[in-house]
């Protein structure tokens, strides 16, 4: 059952499609063995075929780490997949960067996917974010505030090269499978400890609702979810139409500026769109002089539609070190720092 839920992902959102090479990132759990399983049975029993490759990182902070890398390598050779192994301090990371364990393991997590795409010439990387993954991802954006974007949680398919196939599947069920299947993943304990945020929501807040509030949570979520995801896919469409209508200047990358990008639009025509249609534009359009809105809150994009409704020449703002927003002579000026 599982496998036909996975297959029918995979069409809907056409995740695979034939002849693509993927890497998988594994760690040993139940939710991606059996990812990486059912991309076997299901290149092996259907009509895609396509390339797997695994990633496995093996974060050298718990004891059984080298026991999971080890039953990762067994599972691929037995199926003759090619896997590639690195080993990263997380912890020592995370302090030199002074950022969150979870932030470090997942950057160091997806630099080594990228990293193996590259070297076996793959155009996709499976992860295995599952239904319970994106409900608690819902739940802590709407914690955090986060706005209506938030609403629409992990996306099934980002940048047309990050695939999560068992997106529309329950850990319940992957569980299930991976019993089935005698695939024994190895668990990691760390699950169930209540120090970060995503355990807390995983470990207690939703079984709480669940069992106060609403048993079927993680659907009525994952619900709430794909239509955020229609929405926002739509007023996306409408940002990007009004992007084309205010353009005067765009230069991505320039000898003029020493390499530096810069976006200038019309003032006017910018101020007589909707306040949705202006908030979403600002933050696209730093998105593409930066190619991320990392530091660029809701606080920011407020300040900068003030700024270009205010109408006043030659003032600016810098909502991060890296970006200057100026309004002069009726044209709005994205300058990369």
């Amino acid at each position: 059952m599982l496998e036909q839920k996975i297959l029918k992902t995979i069409k809907k959102y056409e995740l695979i499609k034939n002849g693509d090479n993927i890497v998988v990132g594994v760690s040993g759990g139940p939710d991606s063995m059996a990812l990486l399983n059912a991309l076997i049975n299901i290149r092996k029993n259907s009509n895609f075929e396509f390339g797997i490759t695994v990633a496995h990182i093996n974060h050298m902070i718990r004891n059984e780490a080298d026991e999971e890398t080890k039953y990762v390598q067994n599972f691929c050779n037995k199926n003759n997949i090619e896997c590639f192994i690195k080993k990263e301090k997380v912890e020592e990371i995370a302090k030199v960067e002074k950022i969150g364990t979870e932030e470090a393991g997942r950057k160091v997590r997806y630099s080594f996917f990228d990293e193996v795409a590259k070297k076996v010439n793959a155009n996709k990387i499976a992860t295995a974010h599952n239904a319970n993954d994106n409900a608690e991802t819902v739940l802590m954006n709407i914690i955090r505030g986060s706005g209506t974007s938030g609403l629409k949680g992990i996306e099934p398919i980002r940048e047309n090269k990050y695939i999560r196939p068992l997106i529309n599947s329950t850990r319940t069920e992957i569980e299930e499978y991976c019993e089935k299947q005698n695939l024994a993943p190895k668990i990691d304990k760390t699950n169930m400890e209540n120090i970060y945020t995503r355990n807390k929501v995983r470990n207690l807040l939703i079984p709480y609702i669940k069992e106060n509030f609403n048993p079927n949570i993680i659907t009525s979520l994952n619900r709430l979810s794909n239509l955020a995801a229609n929405e926002n896919n739509f007023i996306q469409k409408k940002v990007e139409e009004s992007y084309k209508e205010v353009l005067i200047k765009e230069v991505l990358g320039n000898k003029e500026l020493q390499g530096k990008k810069e976006i200038i639009i019309d003032l006017k025509k910018f101020n007589k769109l909707d306040l949705v249609i202006k908030n979403r534009l600002m933050l696209y359009t730093i998105v593409r002089v930066l190619g991320a809105s990392k530091n660029i809150e809701k606080v920011h994009i407020e300040d900068l539609v003030k700024l270009c409704s205010n109408n006043i020449g030659n003032k600016y703002l810098t909502p991060n070190k890296n970006i200057k927003v100026m309004v002069n002579n009726g044209k709005v000026y994205f300058m990369e720092q």
